[in-house]
């Protein structure tokens, strides 16, 4: 600048004492005044913005001492809202043809108070002409009778606010007003404080109290800085409505309520409110979506097909879990001694406990390392979540999420989905920004169609802070809700809309409570430290419930019952004292590709006739169960990874029928699947898991080959059987599958790998429990244990290189037909008498009980390997399972069969029990 050489900082000292016409005037003066004028923000703009008498500071009152980003753009918007009330003015003039010809009146100034020219209110209204100024000076105005506004005027208080009240009851009856800086208190003879039914209202840095206000569509109103104490704002059938930095306090009812369809008829006003939103900063957030990290969709949906299957044993240890990697009590390390109990083998009900089988040999660890590859093609389970999770866990180490698992911003989100997008930009009804809520009954109330938007808003110490139903909308963004009495949110009887970018937190109910139809949106919400649940469906109650944080709620992070029917997706679930998901009386629900972890209960919890679909879950690192499918719970639990938590990965009990399929089950400290169910209620579940329940009779289940030739989904289906098929359960703190139950059940095509103790486990099996095509493989004991009294049946499974017998039965109702049992420590098969026997192991491939008279060896031949380096192969037919034919494998009589290093077969017949008169065909290597 060269205006006297002054330096631009005494510029900027002089021209702070300018006025704001003044500062317009210089600004226009050249570009380098221009600029001078902008670096006024901070000085100059914030004098003006905060001594004006009509606003208050741009982020009152939830953030009063956080300074705007520009004191000049905060007063320039303030100031075109403040002139919104006249707008309709220049509609009149430009209506009347001869507008040109006419001179334009001024507007005057009346004056209201002890010594002016009006005594009352009344009085100066009765004079008042178009766009009159009626200033009311200090004092306090009581109205006899209902006031009348039957032409536009504009009525401020002068002074500080708090210096003017009016207690009055005023009907506008014209196109529009305005009132400012005014205390509003209801007259003796009406609640009433303000109604209009047809015109346009705005109400600046005005306090109201005790009192309701009433805006009937197609009236409108816009509402900025001001305070209502214990008042409740009617909107009935508003088209647009716009409460902008005010605060609600102590409300003994709702503090909005919003009811009714926006009128399709719309005043002046309408469209000059919704420029003015549209032109006004968004609480949307603006970052570049490039520098966030992206979800990749497409890894989680990549197609899954059979594979063969290679594993590597270094050194003959099986790498187990550091939970199942210590010696276990009773057990002794070099020792070749069967620990055969008055039963023949006392079944291990904890992981601590014995196995019948074989310990690891001092000579056995110094093996070169046994490689082999199983010919035949396994169908593992399809790319889940957390396929990067297979690896043992780090003791004490940080749990760190892959990139793909990171959530996506609420920008991405709304940036994919068009409908949300949609919802979000929408305006219609009533749009409540930057307010607070707090200390009273109710926040908002949406009702009978009512749309509602909500943005940057804060409510706290509310008995609720939204309640939407009966058809109505709302659009939640970017709110905190906070220390409710009751539920956050509240939605019912077909309430819905968009809820996203929200922070829910400290509520006494749920933080979002979704009943009878009502289908909202749920969307990168913040949803914690709830005293119940996070979020709760019920009563047909659904929804779409994606891509939020919902962590450290006293009970379940999602509960989900009486038919409650959500979607839920893509969430991350965590540190909750009890189930990350609960699916309970009958509740229904999409569960897929979330992040459930270190919940205190299980990951997922069903009970009760819950039916969800679990599918592609990670569930992992919780302080008891992955999944518990507790009385009564059905549903589909798919292509799930469950893993590294303290308890078993899935747990089964009580007469329920879930269908487990394709899961990755790994490194849980106690049991990958474990089936627990007794009818008679006189066992005890072991680990501490659930009380003793009794349950009806079941009935026998369907042929099994029918069952599987089933391809229509199993919930749209009568479920009679729990079925456990697909699964890969691997490096488990104790048996792969335990099954303790009176009930059938199916265990179908799993990879049973490398767990702490045996591959299956069959304590208890009141009912048939079919073993069919599983490999069984490189457990710490043995690969199959059947329990006296048990009926089982096992066929075409191949069981291989486990660290103690292949296969161990007591039951005479055991049926073992056409497995491949190879390469195991101890026995292929060893068959215990139900007397009270005590045995040694020792280097046979098949031991036989010499008390045990019902079992009979015939032509059978006996091969050991020549070296430790051998290694073996079946070729023509391949190894079991076969999985290509049908569950029943080729007959053991097919020729042909070559092995690479020796195989033989071995024909045994068990006489008495069930299936007596059967020949059992196995390989036994």
């Amino acid at each position: 600048m060269e205006a006297g050489g002054l330096p631009l900082e005494l510029w900027r000292v002089i021209l702070a004492y300018l006025h704001l016409p003044d500062l317009g005037r210089c600004s226009l003066v050249c570009k380098a005044w221009y600029e001078l004028i902008l670096s006024l923000d901070s000085t100059r703009w914030r004098q003006l913005c905060l001594g004006c008498t009509e606003c208050r500071h741009p982020n009152w009152p939830n953030q009063p001492d956080v300074e705007p980003e520009s004191w000049r753009e905060a007063f320039k918007q303030h100031y075109l809202a403040s002139k919104t009330w006249t707008k309709n003015a220049l509609d009149l003039d430009s209506s009347v043809c001869f507008s040109l010809f006419r001179r334009r009146r001024e507007r005057r100034t009346l004056s209201v108070g002890p010594g002016h020219e009006f005594d009352s209110l009344g009085s100066a209204l009765a004079m008042a002409s178009l766009y009159d100024r009626i200033v009311l000076f200090p004092g306090v105005y009581e109205e006899q009778g209902e006031i009348v506004l039957k032409v536009p005027v504009e009525i401020v208080g002068h002074g500080k606010l708090g210096e003017v009240a009016l207690l009055a009851s005023i009907d506008q009856h014209c196109s529009t007003t305005r009132l400012c800086n005014l205390v509003f208190m209801p007259a003796w003879f009406s609640p009433f404080m303000f109604k209009t039914t047809s015109g346009h209202v705005q109400f600046d840095n005005c306090n109201f109290e005790n009192g309701h206000i009433q805006v009937h569509g197609p009236g409108t109103c816009q509402v900025k800085f001001c305070t209502f104490k214990n008042t409740h704002v009617f909107l009935h059938n508003v088209p647009l409505c716009v409460l902008e930095n005010c605060e609600f306090v102590g409300s003994e009812n709702n503090s909005v309520t919003v009811e009714g369809h926006p009128s399709a008829d719309k005043n002046w006003a309408y469209k000059y409110l919704l420029g003015l939103i549209k032109s006004s900063p968004s609480v949307l957030p603006t970052e570049d979506p490039d520098s966030l990290m992206s979800l990749d969709l497409e890894s989680r949906d990549q197609a899954w097909s059979p594979r063969t299957c290679d594993i590597v044993i270094e050194g003959s240890q099986s790498p187990t879990s550091p939970a199942s990697s210590s010696p276990k009590p009773g057990s002794k390390a070099g020792s070749q001694e069967a620990e055969v109990g008055s039963d023949g083998e006392r079944v291990a009900q904890t992981p601590d406990s014995s196995d019948g089988g074989l310990s690891p040999s001092g000579e056995d660890e110094d093996e070169d390392q046994l490689t082999y590859r199983l010919s035949y093609q396994v169908r593992g389970p399809r790319p889940v979540l957390g396929g990067s999770f297979l690896g043992p866990p780090l003791p004490g180490a940080s749990i760190q999420l892959p990139s793909c698992l990171v959530l996506n911003s609420l920008q991405q989100e709304l940036q994919k989905d068009k409908e949300a997008m949609a919802l979000a930009s929408s305006i219609q009804g009533c749009l409540i920004r930057k307010c607070l809520f707090r200390d009273g009954k109710g926040g908002v109330f949406v009702c009978s169609y009512g749309r509602a938007k909500m943005e940057g808003n804060i409510f706290r110490n509310l008995t609720y802070a939204v309640r939407c139903i009966h058809n109505s909308k709302i659009v939640m963004l970017r709110n905190d809700v906070h220390r409710c009495r009751a539920a956050g949110i509240f939605l019912r009887l077909e309430g819905g809309g968009l809820i996203a970018g929200n922070n829910i937190y400290h509520n006494a109910e749920a933080g979002v409570d979704i009943r009878k139809k009502s289908n909202p949106l749920i969307l990168c919400n913040q949803i914690h430290h709830g005293l119940r649940s996070g979020i709760v469906v019920l009563g047909n109650g659904k929804g779409i419930i994606r891509n939020n944080q919902i962590f450290s709620n006293k009970e379940a992070g999602i509960y989900i019952l009486y038919h409650g029917n959500p979607v839920v997706s893509g969430n991350h679930i965590f540190k909750g004292r009890a189930a990350g998901i609960a699916v309970n009386e009958n509740g229904k629900g999409l569960i897929t590709e979330n992040v459930i972890r270190e919940n205190q209960w299980g990951g997922v919890d069903i009970r009760r006739g819950g039916v969800p679909v679990l599918r592609s879950n990670l569930i992992c690192f919780g302080y008891s169960d992955g999944v518990v499918v507790g009385d009564e719970g059905k549903g589909l639990i798919e292509g799930n990874t469950i893993y590294a938590n303290k308890g078993c990965g899935v747990w089964m009990m009580s007469s329920s029928l879930p269908h487990v399929s394709s899961n990755h089950v790994s490194y849980n400290g106690l049991y990958g699947v474990a089936v627990f169910s007794q009818k008679d209620g006189s066992g005890e579940f072991p680990g501490g898991h659930g009380a003793q329940e009794n349950f009806s009779e079941d009935g026998d289940a369907i042929l099994w080959e029918t069952e599987l030739e089933k391809d229509d989904d199993p919930l749209r289906r009568p479920v009679t059987t729990a079925l456990v098929e697909s699964n890969s359960i691997n490096h488990n703190g104790a048996s792969g599958l335990y099954v303790q139950s009176s009930e059938a059940l199916h265990i179908v095509t799993n990879v049973i790998h490398a767990n702490g103790d045996r591959g299956i486990t069959v304590a208890q099996s009141g009912q048939l429990t079919r073993v069919a095509n599983n490999s069984i493989s490189c457990n710490r004991q043995s690969g199959v244990k059947v329990e006296a009294q048990c009926k089982v049946e096992l066929r075409g499974n191949g069981i291989y290189d486990n660290r103690g017998h292949g296969i161990i039965t007591k039951g005479d109702s055991t049926v073992v037909i056409e497995n491949d049992i190879i390469g195991n420590r101890g026995s292929g098969l060893q068959l215990l008498p139900r007397s009270d026997t005590k045995g040694k192991t020792n280097k046979t491939i098949f031991q036989q009980i010499s008390n045990n008279r019902d079992c009979v060896m015939q032509n059978n031949k006996f091969l050991v390997f020549k070296k430790k380096s051998d290694t073996w192969r079946l070729v023509n037919p391949p190894a079991r399972p076969h999985l290509d034919n049908s569950l029943r494998g080729p007959s053991a009589a097919h020729g042909g069969q070559k092995v690479t290093a020796m195989a033989t077969r071995i024909t045994a017949r068990v006489e008495g029990g069930y299936h007596s008169n059967r020949s059992i065909f196995c390989t036994i290597l």
